[in-house]
């Protein structure tokens, strides 16, 4: 107990509620400007940090990797732009509510649903850490491997309306993520001779292409007016019944985000897709996702804002970083003194509690500093919208080119944007594209690493482990699902038709 007391006391100096503030806030801004995100304003912070102490530094890094994270939503319901691949998922839903006027209801819901998914991962990562740590070592290469198969099937959730047209946009993006290096040999692939592509297409220029400069091509060509208007944000929180009704969706995206953040190499991106797969399949509103439903906002935004606290639990407990911004946050605490590794808890504990601390009260600042942060976007979106889409393209290039400096970028985000253009006025949908990007690299390598344990023999896969062979059964009850589904709607629509004809008047 005397550690605890001394932790929160560590976290509640003035030295550190100021770092928090002024780093969610900026995280929030800077995960608000499409192409910019976590990685980017980690980078920009993390060279102020070296003269701070441990705390401090810490909180500083935690409120703008928090704050980013939530962020991109705000871009995303507003101009149907993520600013960060983790609000991808917020799309679906979030911009048809701005469409229909319900802005405020969907940035209320967007707000509260990272306040709920942060504020309850950082409470199983006080309590369950050592549990969920010794439970995440169990995932190897053929459990991981099966994970994300279950995850790539939201692919067939999002492309409900045309399944051929999803798997083909789906299909892309995994072969854009096998573009570089192979993960096992490291002989270079699909670079067709240029040196500059040995390093892969990048997540966050596709993803700008294919969102942000896709969107201003929309609207630039687009006559309608209704089309071409960017509406005054406001924020207004749910109510307690409305809360009420939709607690199941909260709870389940955020154990749902808190569970895959723990697992090295998934990350928030990945969590979002999955929760939203989820909520397709267990919403009593399913009918309506991707229509402007608030339970596709909170099945992205509740998981995407829990990984935030469960991701530190393989950096801290195994000194194992699952993505390139907990590797950032691993490299900070060594440069600070900390070490992760299976000995902090106990060489460390009274800084380690001081972390989590800081995590609850850097998603209370979050919620506070909402409402002022969506209020500058507001005065900002005033701006003729020329000179915002203007903005927006800029940023999209500075964001797409400054994660690795490599000016090869900007050709990847402008071509990924025309693509993006026109697969959206052929029908196609885009977020099969961004998941088959996301998951693919974990797919391929997982998959690869898999078949070398086994020897190449693929069924084994199936009985490796009884993990995996819940997640193949959880695989094929989904698929079994899916198919009776689209059975008896299929039934469902000839019916209807039948009876629509028979109804008619014969005429004489």
């Amino acid at each position: 107990m005397d550690v605890i007391l001394a932790a929160v006391g560590d976290a509640f100096t003035w030295k550190a509620l100021l770092a928090i503030v002024i780093g969610t806030w900026a995280g929030i801004i800077i995960g608000g400007l499409p192409g910019l995100g976590s990685v980017v304003g980690l980078t920009i912070f993390l060279p102020f940090t070296f003269g701070m102490d441990v705390i401090t530094s810490m909180a500083l890094l935690i409120g703008v990797y928090c704050g980013s994270v939530y962020g991109g939503s705000i871009t995303a319901i507003l101009i149907n732009t993520p600013g960060t691949p983790q609000s991808a998922a917020t799309t679906f839903d979030g911009y048809p509510m701005t469409q229909q006027g319900r802005v405020d209801e969907a940035l209320g819901w967007a707000t509260f649903a990272s306040f709920f998914g942060g504020v309850l991962s950082c409470v199983l990562l006080i309590f369950c850490a050592p549990q969920l740590a010794k439970f995440a070592v169990n995932f190897g290469s053929i459990e991981v491997f099966a994970l994300v198969c279950l995850a790539m099937l939201c692919i067939v959730g999002i492309s409900r309306g045309s399944l051929l047209k999803g798997l083909v946009c789906g299909m892309m993006g995994f072969f854009f993520s096998m573009v570089g290096s192979d993960p096992i040999t490291g002989a270079d692939r699909f670079t067709f001779g240029t040196y500059a592509l040995s390093s892969g297409l990048d997540l966050i220029p596709v993803v700008v292409g294919a969102f942000a400069l896709s969107e201003v091509f929309v609207r630039f060509s687009s006559r309608d007016e209704e089309a071409t208007t960017i509406p005054e944000a406001r924020l207004r929180f749910p109510g307690l019944r409305d809360i009420g009704r939709r607690l199941i969706e909260l709870v389940r995206g955020s154990f749902i985000g808190s569970f895959v953040g723990a697992l090295p190499g998934t990350g928030a991106a990945a969590a979002a897709f999955i929760s939203y797969a989820a909520a397709q399949k267990l919403s009593p509103r399913r009918a309506n996702l991707g229509k402007g439903e608030p339970d596709g906002i909170i099945a992205s935004e509740s998981s995407n804002n829990a990984v935030t606290g469960s991701a530190f639990i393989p950096t801290l407990a195994l000194g194992i970083p699952g993505d390139v911004v907990t590797a950032m946050m691993m490299g900070a605490m060594v440069i600070h003194g900390i070490t992760p590794g299976v000995r902090l808890m106990q060489d460390q504990a009274q800084t380690v509690y001081a972390l989590f601390v800081v995590l609850i009260i850097v998603n209370v600042a979050m919620l506070v500093l909402s409402k002022p942060s969506i209020g500058l976007f507001r005065y900002l979106f005033k701006l003729p919208l020329g000179f915002v889409m203007g903005g927006i393209v800029m940023f999209s290039f500075i964001g797409a080119v400054s994660v690795r400096g490599n000016p090869l970028d900007l050709v990847v985000a402008a071509l990924t944007g025309i693509l993006a253009y026109v697969l959206r006025r052929g029908g196609y949908p885009l977020a099969p594209l961004v998941i088959g990007m996301v998951l693919g690299p974990a797919l391929e390598s997982s998959l690869r690493r898999g078949l070398l344990i086994s020897r190449g023999d693929f069924l084994s896969f199936f009985t490796h482990s009884g993990i995996a062979t819940t997640l193949f059964v959880l695989i094929g009850l989904f698929l079994i699902w899916t198919v009776t589904a689209g059975v008896l709607e299929w039934r469902a629509r000839v019916a209807t038709r039948r009876k629509a004809a028979s109804a008619q008047p014969v005429s004489e």
